[in-house]
């Protein structure tokens, strides 16, 4: 069975920049691994296609949405280091349920027997939003990751996502298995703020990724960071390999104790 990790955080935080890089190590490592975009958007693994693909929507609508003509690599295309890349897309704005086609596309996963082609499959999921089939990868994750910056507003996001991964651990298999902080810099704080989070919950920050315009550069080239020259280019990477052979190693995971709304409101600001 593939190791499935499931990635969210606030809209915005760098989850796809994030996920990409974490695919390619994890690739790099040996690892068979499917990336799934579930954003409508579709730009989740441009970084490791450089561009943006076709997606399940769009392949859909080609065959007037009669599933049974898709075939797998009408969805599915490669990526660096051997990736394989697949885009849930979505409905156009203002005009549908892009939660839906999550869940659809988690369930032509499995009319297609791809939990048990790869090794690793990761699913970057859209913002902070974790209702219906947004929340999907969840029934079938082995641990969510959630990505977070040192604010307060990605903290607050970070703590409903604690709350959603708490209420499926009822049902499903799926734990957190920390937290990834992103744009780390130790000018404004480093990660003073998500460490004490981390404790408040009961996870622990697994990966530091630093604020750098050379990861910015990258994303706008349509490359991972693996893709990538310059001196920085160490520096940046690190977190990502080490991160990759974390998960790899079944690592530490368990069910948060997220905070209540107000309580994360009045806990943020007495953290110094």
């Amino acid at each position: 069975m593939s190791l499935i990790l499931a990635v969210y955080g606030k809209g915005g935080i760098g989850k796809s920049t994030t996920s990409a890089n974490l695919s390619a190590a994890l690739a790099l490592k040996g690892s068979r691994v499917l990336q799934i975009g579930c954003d409508p958007k579709h730009d989740s693994t441009f970084p490791l296609t450089g561009h943006l693909q076709d997606t399940v929507i769009d392949v859909l609508d080609k065959v007037d949405f009669h599933m049974e003509d898709v075939e797998v690599a009408d969805v599915i295309k490669k990526g660096f280091a051997g990736v394989d890349t697949l885009e849930s897309g979505g409905p156009p704005a203002g005009s549908g349920c892009g939660g839906y086609v999550v869940g659809e596309t988690v369930k032509l996963l499995q009319e297609f027997g791809l939990y048990d082609k790869y090794d690793v499959i990761l699913f970057d999921v859209l913002g902070d939003v974790v209702c219906g089939g947004f929340s999907a990868p969840l029934n079938y994750a082995d641990y969510g990751l959630i990505i977070a910056c040192n604010d307060f507003d990605s903290i607050f996001a970070a703590n409903r996502l604690c709350l959603a991964i708490q209420q499926k651990s009822a049902r499903y298999k799926v734990k957190l298995a920390g937290i990834i902080a992103n744009r780390v810099d130790s000018e404004f704080g480093g990660t003073a703020l998500l460490e004490e989070f981390a404790d408040q919950v009961g996870t622990q920050v697994i990966a530091e990724v630093p604020y750098h315009d050379f990861i910015r550069r990258s994303r706008l080239l349509g490359k991972t960071l693996f893709e990538m020259d310059g001196p920085d280019k160490a520096l940046c990477v690190e977190p990502f390999e080490m991160l990759a052979e974390r998960l790899l190693a079944t690592p530490t995971s368990a069910v948060p104790n997220p905070l209540g709304d107000r309580e994360i409101f009045d806990a943020i600001g007495g953290w110094k």
